[in-house]
Order: structure tokens, then sequence, then C-alpha cells
């Protein structure tokens, strides 16, 4: 720092300085995925329309028809649920009658409860908003995943063994999910198909339940989800 330059301008450098350094260290917690989870919820960022390129022609879907919001089952165990939770997050059809609130309440429906506000932004950021929604719908675009792994990531076990007694609860586990979206719709007259693949980590808490008309399993909420292509590893 120049010490000739006057104190006004060495004050607003310093000030600067740290800013910046605030920020990495805010960048760090977020590379990791967890600072969701611990922190609250990350400001929301609305998906680009698709469009902005022409995009491959593929023979129509056939013997389908719209698809609306189906509800998560909390049963059948960790891995099970973070499956369904990740199809139901990436799983919509503009022509099904349905808006982005319906397919998003059913994800929030299997919320942990004191989660509930954060995760509705996390789920958010992941779906149209009304705007391109309506966009999307002209050109007949439903989405969905297919998904390759569903694994444990190893920062799951750095961050639990460093977080506070009862920052994170007992019986939460992350599972990282790697796959392709996909979406298909009409571009003019035309059948057209589009893909991605994509990245994220979605966290859940999960406790024993009684059996109930012979029915055994682990019973499942929702916390919170990391930003999308941004997992924890």
């Amino acid at each position: 720092m120049d010490p000739t330059a006057p104190a006004d301008d060495r004050r607003r450098r310093r000030v600067l300085i740290a800013l910046i350094a605030a920020g990495l260290v805010l960048a760090v917690l977020v590379g990791v995925g967890i600072y969701g989870l611990l922190r609250g919820p990350a400001p929301r960022t609305e998906p680009a329309p698709t469009g902005t390129q022409a995009p491959t022609i593929t023979a129509p879907p056939t013997g389908t028809s719209p698809a609306g919001p189906a509800p998560v089952s909390q049963l059948g165990g960790p891995e099970a649920f973070a499956r369904q939770v990740a199809q139901a997050l990436f799983g919509w059809d503009t022509t099904s009658g349905y808006g982005p609130a319906d397919y998003a309440q059913v994800i929030v429906d299997v919320a942990a409860g004191e989660e509930a506000d954060a995760l509705a932004g996390d789920v958010r950021a992941y779906l149209p908003g009304a705007e391109a929604w309506a966009q999307l719908r002209q050109h007949q675009t439903r989405q969905w995943l297919t998904i390759d792994t569903a694994t444990i990531p190893e920062g799951w076990v750095t961050a639990t063994s460093q977080a506070a007694p009862g920052q994170i609860p007992e019986g939460a586990v992350a599972y990282t999910i790697e796959g392709t979206r996909h979406r298909d719709g009409t571009w003019g007259t035309e059948p057209v198909e589009a893909s991605r693949p994509v990245v994220f980590t979605v966290f859940i808490v999960c406790t024993p339940v009684v059996a109930n008309r012979g029915i055994t399993g682990t019973h499942c909420e929702l916390l919170r989800l990391s930003q999308l292509d941004n997992p924890l590893r």
C-alpha cells in the first residue's frame, strides 16, 4: 500500500481487502456443500431457460402422458429416500396443468420441520421461476433425471467430526447424487431434446419407525440441498 496515498484511500483499500478475505472464507464453506445446512439458505439462482442455442433433434417421446407431482415416500431407507428426492426435484412437466409451486410442495412436504423454510428456498433455486415456466410451457417442455450414482461423500465424515455438538442432527446423512438432467419438448414443429450432467448433495435425517401393519423400515426427512453442481465431495 502506498504510504503517500491519502488517508481516505488507504482506509478504503483496507476495507476492500477485509471484504475480499471474508468472501474467500465464505466461498470455502459454500464449496464443500455443507454451509447451507449449518448456516441457512443459499440465495436463489434461477436456472437459465432452454433455447439459448439450437437443441438436438431427437425422436418424440411416445406412450407418455402429462405427469403431475408425485408424493415422496419417506420409507425404504436413506439412500432410497435420497434418490426419490432427487427424482422429484428434477421431474416436472409444463403440460401437466401444475406449476413450479406444486412440484416444490411435494418436496417441502417431507422436510424436517425446523428446516422447512430454508429448504423451500433451496428447492426454488432448482425449479424454473414463473416467467421461465411460461416460456418452457410454450415449448411443451418436460424434465426428468437419470441417476448414475448416489454415494455418501468423504466430506460428510469430516463435516460431522468437526461440527459442534448438536449442530448436525443425530441420524443425519448426506448423499451426493450424480446423473443426467434431460429435457424434451418442441422447437417450432420439431420434437427436440437436450441433456446435461448434474451433481448435487441431499442432506437428510432418518430414524427407525415402529412396525405398522407388517411394514418396517426407516422414516426419513429432508434437511437441505446443496447448490446445483456444487456438491459435498
